[in-house]
């Protein structure tokens, strides 16, 4: 499924909208769960309209969470050489769970959004109060979205060559960290794309990496280290809702 600049790739059959966002909009029937290797967890979530897989790094019972959203054709590994996997393993180390959300449907904002939402869900129930969320491309938006979906328990938004369509409730996260990052030679989404949601959150923090391409993968270690320390931080510094 190709991936058009800006431009929210639909899935949904007409006049089937999600009837809510998160966990019980899944409308869950049988799940599976099985631990790979000591500190992740491969689920399943069979629901009313497809297959949520979620790969679970780190400790189950952590009060702090990372939720990783793909691109419009889905990717539990991310952009810059499988950045969320190497993040999920290293975070992992510092207590830090990760939840790399695999699509029901790649492409349809709001069941992808649903899915995000709802691995959100899974943090909390686990006893999860502060939760980060990343996306690249097309999931920048669904981050975006599914941060303001859950706002008491957002900590911060990390977005990778986001796309700008989808990404209107960026304007709702006024106080909550937000970090853009873009690559200066995206031929897929300008950086005028984060530039745009930088205008819907000003406090947003905006870093453009001149030689990377969509994939950031000519920056990938530098991209690797600024969310290995930022989003950390951005957990730390969160306060628990009352």
């Amino acid at each position: 499924m190709a991936e058009e600049p800006g431009e929210q790739v639909e899935g949904r059959d007409p006049g089937e909208p999600e009837p809510a966002e998160g966990l019980e909009a899944l409308e869950v029937r049988y799940s599976e769960h099985v631990e790979l290797h000591s500190g992740l967890w491969h689920l399943e979530l069979f629901g009313r309209s497809g297959l949520l897989t979620v790969l679970w790094h780190g400790p189950l019972d952590s009060p702090t969470a990372v939720v990783t959203c793909g691109g419009a054709v889905g990717s539990l590994l991310g952009p810059a050489r499988a950045l969320f996997y190497r993040l999920g393993e290293a975070w992992a180390e510092m207590g830090i769970a990760t939840l790399r959300v695999g699509y029901r449907r790649p492409g349809d904002l709001d069941r992808c959004t649903t899915d995000a939402v709802a691995a959100v869900d899974l943090a909390l129930m686990q006893g999860a109060d502060r939760v980060v969320t990343i996306g690249h491309s097309f999931g920048g938006a669904v981050a975006v979205r599914a941060a303001a979906a859950r706002r008491a328990s957002a900590a911060g938004v990390v977005t990778l060559s986001t796309q700008a369509g989808g990404a209107e409730p960026a304007e709702e996260l006024d106080g909550c960290p937000m970090l853009l990052v873009h690559g200066g030679s995206d031929q897929v989404l300008s950086p005028a794309a984060s530039e745009l949601v930088r205008m819907l959150a000003p406090h947003a923090e905006l870093v453009v990496l001149p030689t990377a391409g969509h994939g950031l993968q000519e920056a990938a270690d530098e991209v690797f280290d600024r969310l290995y320390a930022w989003v950390p931080a951005a957990l730390a510094s969160a306060r628990p809702s009352v």
